[in-house]
């Protein structure tokens, strides 16, 4: 029961049924067709166990006669069953059996019923019996009886003032009950595709929960102070435009504008702590933005942290804003700082202690940067690179490190762009901005699905690509690349059993490559491989020593090579559609005309299927996000931003909009207007659940 988070009397009011079945009826065997699902009654006449290929019980059941209708007979079929079932069956006893219908050797039978014996004139039940979502060693039996006893107890007294519920949708008690005890006659198709009235209620409250903690913590939020950081003239902000060697896009001065607005406040010396969520396409220039936004932080006086996933995605970073910022910082005599897991011993330690005595201004890492050792001088902004990577109490710890009452300004920055439903749910508490603007010059890039039979197409292509001087990414299937394991992830020991076989099929990959392309440098790089060894392997490739490199997904996001043109993906039906967009993004940064090939292994599931055409039918990464959330669902599509919890169960954002536009109004009337009840409601719906939302 703890398992399935049934715990209080409310949760188990709301552990609603995966489906129905319908014992309020008796069907008559004559007018049945093979096929049909239905319920019968009858007496045994006959059990026995025979060997017909394996042992089996079968059942014959006479049906009582009824008018002009003699009763017909049916067999029932047990293959797996144990002496106690066979006693429970013997000749005499009476039995309500439901199952499915069919034709067989020894006449019309039922397979597998479900079996339950009853006395004559027994009444039927009065209404649908719910089937639960159950786990190992929990019968639905029990589960039934646990469920309409805490539905019993649970308080179901309206919170909401009538206002706030949309007109046509039932009290939350009378929803409840129907749903769990729907009377005969219930339209079945209503209830199971969740559009019936009692169904739209429990969408709607659920949505009004999350859609009011969210709103709450923005108000929260509101409430807390951090520095003002404004920008000064003359300062880094200004040397740093002066430097850049291309010129923003009208997107990214827009955002670059909203972000030092926010930092800015209204001319006090503190502020309401910035939470803007920086979002755009692959290769569209977040970490411009990123460094022009740290610049405004140190220019104040303050610091600024940088928190990437992975060390090879922190190094992209580092070497960027060290080759924008290091200069100019050292002119003002500041420097940068570089945490990461592999960084050890002395070199960690003058780390950390430049960063303490506030001479790093810039501390650029992984989760290191937020070790319990890690102390800021004066932390002012912090910026979560791909935050859909990281787990709540991660981005919680990075906000903690600034003391004095005060919080730290967090910039939160994802290549996968958020679908309007998800941003006006689950994201309802950020503020977003969007660079929805490429830089000039990039290449539109061509993606082709090729079944992996054709392996030597491609490596003639790759001979191509290199002998015009370009450069070509092959990706091997996921070895996860993680310093310490992110919250909810098994033990390094445990994953690096489990990659073993992706180990070994990027190395054997790397030798096939090697032996067909004589002449061609080829790299390898991938998540085992000692920092320094995957650095240096990505310079030699950055600098063009190599002609192909192959990788695992270590070179997913932050790696700009321009001179790659061809990127291939090796099994692409065990990716990601996100994972596969931010690969295709590695290519198209140059000038050349760039493609990127998928290679699959069949059989394709569906939604292996669905991926792939949604990659050759786009490059737009916002339609790209939209499909992405239409086969994976919110869950997994925002990884672990709630820690791993679903925090809706019963609404669908893309059913539901409609639902989630009333309760957005409706929270924000609550909270203006009838805070109890707002929180009496979050406290129903969320539990403790509501605290993981303001992270």
């Amino acid at each position: 029961m703890h398992r399935l988070g049934l715990v209080r009397d409310i949760d188990l009011a709301l552990h609603l049924p995966l489906r129905y079945e319908d014992e309020t009826r008796l069907s008559r065997l004559s007018r049945l067709r093979d096929g049909e699902a239905a319920l019968v009654e009858g007496v045994v006449q006959d059990s026995r166990v025979e060997s017909r290929g394996r042992r089996q019980l079968l059942v014959r059941l006479q049906e009582d006669p009824d008018g002009g209708d003699r009763g017909g007979e049916l067999t029932l079929r047990f293959l797996n069953f144990h002496s106690g079932q066979q006693r429970q069956m013997a000749p005499g006893t009476r039995l309500r059996v439901r199952g499915e219908l069919r034709g067989g050797f020894l006449g019309r039978e039922m397979v597998h019923p479900v079996v339950r014996a009853v006395a004559e004139g027994e009444p039927l039940s009065a209404s649908l019996t719910p089937v639960y979502p159950t786990s190992a060693g929990l019968p639905q039996a029990y589960l039934r009886k646990a469920v309409a006893s805490g539905l019993h107890r649970a308080v179901l007294a309206e919170v909401l003032p009538p206002e706030a519920i949309p007109p046509g949708l039932p009290p939350l008690k009378e929803a409840l009950r129907f749903l769990h005890h729907p009377p005969p006659g219930t339209d079945l198709e209503a209830l199971h595709e969740r559009h019936h009235p009692a169904w739209q209620r429990l969408k709607y409250d659920e949505l009004l929960a999350q859609q009011i903690s969210q709103q709450q913590a923005r108000v929260e939020r509101g409430r807390l102070t951090a520095p003002a950081l404004r920008v000064a003239a003359g300062g880094l902000y200004e040397a740093l435009l002066g430097v850049l060697p291309f010129a923003l896009t009208g997107a990214q001065q827009r955002v670059v504008e909203e972000i030092a607005a926010d930092l800015a406040g209204e001319g006090l010396d503190t502020t309401r702590p910035m939470h803007r969520l920086l979002q755009g396409d692959v290769g569209a220039g977040k970490t411009v933005v990123a460094a022009l936004a740290a610049a405004v932080a140190i220019d104040a006086g303050w610091q600024c942290a940088l928190m990437a996933p992975t060390e090879i995605l922190a190094e992209q970073h580092f070497r960027k804003l060290v080759g924008w910022l290091l200069p100019l910082l050292e002119a003002r005599g500041r420097t940068v700082a570089w945490l990461t897991g592999s960084r050890k011993g002395k070199a960690r330690a003058q780390m950390v202690e430049r960063v303490a005595s506030g001479e790093a201004a810039l501390v650029v890492g992984t989760h290191a940067v937020i070790q319990d050792d890690v102390h800021y001088a004066r932390l002012g902004l912090a910026i979560v690179d791909e935050q859909h990577r990281f787990g709540v109490h991660q981005r919680l710890a990075l906000r903690r490190k600034l003391a004095g009452g005060l919080e730290p300004h967090l910039l939160m920055m994802s290549a996968t762009p958020i679908p309007r439903t998800l941003a006006m749910s689950y994201y309802a508490d950020l503020d977003v901005s969007t660079i929805d603007e490429l830089p000039p010059g990039r290449t539109p890039i061509v993606t082709k699905v090729f079944v992996d039979g054709r392996r030597e197409e491609i490596v003639a292509r790759i001979r191509d690509e290199a002998a015009g001087g370009r450069q070509v990414y092959w990706v091997c299937p996921l070895i996860e690349e993680a310093e310490e394991p992110p919250e909810g992830r098994e033990p390094a020991t445990a994953a690096l059993a489990r990659e073993q076989p992706a180990l070994r099929n990027v190395i054997e990959t790397h030798a096939m490559l090697e032996q067909a392309l004589p002449g061609l440098a080829v790299g390898l790089v991938h998540g085992r491989l000692k920092a320094a060894d995957k650095a240096a392997v990505m310079a030699r490739f950055s600098a063009g020593e190599l002609a192909v490199l192959v990788a695992t997904t270590v070179i997913e996001v932050g790696v700009d090579v321009p001179n790659a043109s061809l990127m291939v993906i090796e099994h692409a039906e065990r990716f990601g559609l996100s994972q596969l967009h931010q690969l295709r993004g590695r290519v198209g940064r140059g000038s050349q005309a760039s493609a990127c090939v998928l290679l699959y292994s069949p059989p394709l599931s569906d939604s292996g299927k669905q991926r792939l055409k949604a990659m050759v039918e786009t490059t737009d990464g916002f339609e790209i996000a939209r499909r992405d959330l239409e086969i994976r669902g919110p869950g997994e599509f925002m990884g672990e931003r709630q820690s791993g919890d679903a925090m809706l169960r019963f609404a669908d954002l893309q059913e539901d909009e409609a639902l989630l536009r009333a309760a957005r109004q409706a929270a924000a009337a609550l909270l203006r207007d009838h805070p109890e009840a707002a929180a009496r409601h979050v406290s129903r719906w969320l539990g403790t659940k509501a605290e993981l939302l303001k992270a």
